[in-house]
């Protein structure tokens, strides 16, 4: 393994998460509205939400095409994350000009397109920190990693909702496209390293998902992802439907909520280092699940800021001890692959907790909602026995 400067990886991996957290940033606080005030419902976009994130349940293909080529010999990683940033900025540069209302399908296929670029360089972003980053930085890189996208949330959030309110929705667009830009620099400064003998890609490496605890920890996954994801998507919409927030207060929420889980993203780093995974994994149940009985229960302004800023910490927390337990399981010799389908599956949780959410909300209400996601978070619990029995899965 190439010995790089700490600061160095962790900076470019923490600023390619920041890209991603600002489309994320605008996905959470700013796109239910903008599509609703454009004459769209819930349902609509719950379905926009389920289609665009198809690219992240397909993303074991660009883990493969990862692991196995070398493209024009510059690299397995660094040329296709360039290559998914590029397609995400020119999406967004085409999709300010689109009305979502008069083409509704025009906007699911931009947004698909989108999310197909940021599948690719995400795929690849994790390829290349497995590849390079040592065992015992794994659970703080997660949380440096998971931390980054919060700051682009705090930071998208927090403008965007300026600028949609004071300037224009195409200048939202525009703004998104050039802090996409952000990490590219550092890029040129990180060093791949050559693939060892026992890192070259290998079919026969896909035999590890027979194994149960795999097969538990990708469960596990579909699980977490699906709930705060899910219920995360409900979260502005709600306070508006019960509050009658504006945009600039939407902006303002994520912002907080960003902030929760920022704190969320390092603390559960550094439980699952102290800690262990199993006492991690339960403190990610015990968060959330309050968390979302608190939001079904917000009537105030005052309660709305603190529950936002607990939701965001058990989001944080609970998606950065799930991506360094999914490391733990994953082969060097197909681990892009493998990573990727571990998170394609936590990817389908989010198809379906969006698509699932936005249903519930429009027949019964959010309070209901949150109160069933709550209910599903507790399906994590029985695969405990399985995940952390005392002979666990040995990885290279």
């Amino acid at each position: 393994m190439i010995i790089q400067s700490k600061t160095l990886r962790f900076s470019m991996f923490g600023l390619l998460y920041f890209t991603q957290g600002t489309i994320l940033g605008y996905f959470a606080s700013l796109n239910a509205l903008y599509m609703l005030a454009n004459g769209l419902d819930m349902s609509q976009v719950g379905i926009f939400s389920t289609i665009a994130l198809i690219p992240f349940v397909i993303k074991i293909l660009f883990g493969i095409i990862s692991d196995r080529y070398n493209l024009l010999g510059l690299g397995h990683r660094k040329p296709y994350i360039l290559i998914g940033l590029f397609v995400q900025i020119i999406c967004l540069v085409v999709v300010a000009n689109i009305n979502p209302g008069e083409m509704y399908w025009g906007y699911v296929a931009l947004a698909f397109l989108l999310q197909l670029g940021m599948a690719f360089y995400d795929t690849c972003t994790d390829g290349l920190a497995l590849d390079i980053t040592p065992e015992n930085e794994k659970g703080l890189l997660q949380g440096f990693m998971v931390g980054g996208r919060s700051v682009g949330v705090i930071v998208a959030a927090s403008l965007a909702g300026f600028i949609a309110q004071h300037v224009s929705w195409q200048a939202v667009f525009y703004f998104l496209a050039v802090l996409t830009l952000v990490p590219v620099p550092l890029l040129f400064f990180v060093k791949e390293m050559k693939r060892s003998a026992d890192m070259r890609f290998n079919w026969a490496a896909f035999g590890a998902f027979k194994n149960r605890q795999v097969l538990a920890v990708a469960a596990v996954g579909l699980i977490v992802f699906l709930v705060i994801v899910g219920s995360n998507q409900l979260v502005n919409p709600s306070y508006a439907a019960k509050l009658e927030i504006d945009l600039s207060t939407a902006g303002l929420i994520t912002t907080v909520w960003g902030i929760g889980c920022v704190a969320g993203a390092l603390v559960g780093g550094g439980v699952m280092d102290k800690l262990g995974n199993q006492k991690a994994l339960a403190l990610s149940v015990l968060l959330v699940v309050p968390a979302m009985v608190l939001l079904a229960l917000v009537k105030s302004l005052p309660m709305m800021w603190v529950v936002t800023v607990f939701f965001g910490i058990a989001y944080g927390l609970s998606q950065a001890i799930y991506f360094a337990l999914a490391m733990k399981y994953t082969r060097p010799d197909i681990a892009a692959s493998m990573y990727s389908i571990l998170m394609a599956v936590t990817n389908i949780g989010q198809g379906i907790g969006l698509g699932v959410g936005g249903g519930i909300s429009d027949a019964a209400g959010f309070p209901t909602a949150f109160l069933i996601f709550g209910a599903l978070m507790l399906l994590v619990l029985p695969f405990f026995p399985v995940i952390f029995q005392k002979k666990e899965l040995a990885t290279a």
